[in-house]
């Protein structure tokens, strides 16, 4: 039986999320058009910075500064490449955090898959329903078997 698009791309984003280099938490992004991947991203340093899981965490009221979310590394890769993300969906292992959201509606991403309902802020999901995009909520992967 052929796995479903939905669990085929969150798996997706979950294998991403391995190459994470934050200690706090691994999240991988995978951008979809027309059930083609057309990028990826997960949390990490900027390019020629040092990595938190080499010399920790640089934290700031709670947040770890160092760190590029992989929904904006996702953005920021179609970007670099000229890719346009208009209409796509956005497939996340936990939900965006308020400045992702921000980023994710200005790109013109369409729907949000997520597994993870971590940290949601309130104004997170007035911000997406203004800008009708879709959210879905996967529930916590189990395992992945990629």
């Amino acid at each position: 039986m052929r796995k479903p698009w939905d669990a085929y791309f969150i798996e997706m984003a979950s294998l991403v999320a391995t190459r994470s280099t934050c200690n706090r938490k691994q999240v991988g992004a995978v951008i979809v058009r027309e059930k083609r991947t057309i990028a990826s991203g997960y949390n990490g340093s900027v390019a020629g910075d040092v990595h938190c899981i080499d010399v920790g965490c640089k934290v700031v009221d709670g947040h770890c500064i160092r760190t590029v979310h992989a929904e904006s590394n996702a953005i920021l890769q179609c970007a670099k490449f000229g890719v346009s993300t208009r209409d796509a969906d956005l497939y996340v292992t936990h939900f965006p955090c308020l400045q992702c959201t921000k980023q994710i509606i200005q790109a013109g991403i369409a729907k949000v898959i997520y597994a993870e309902e971590y940290h949601i802020d309130p104004y997170a999901l007035e911000l997406f329903a203004q800008a009708n995009v879709t959210l879905v909520y996967l529930g916590q992967l189990r395992s992945t078997s990629v």
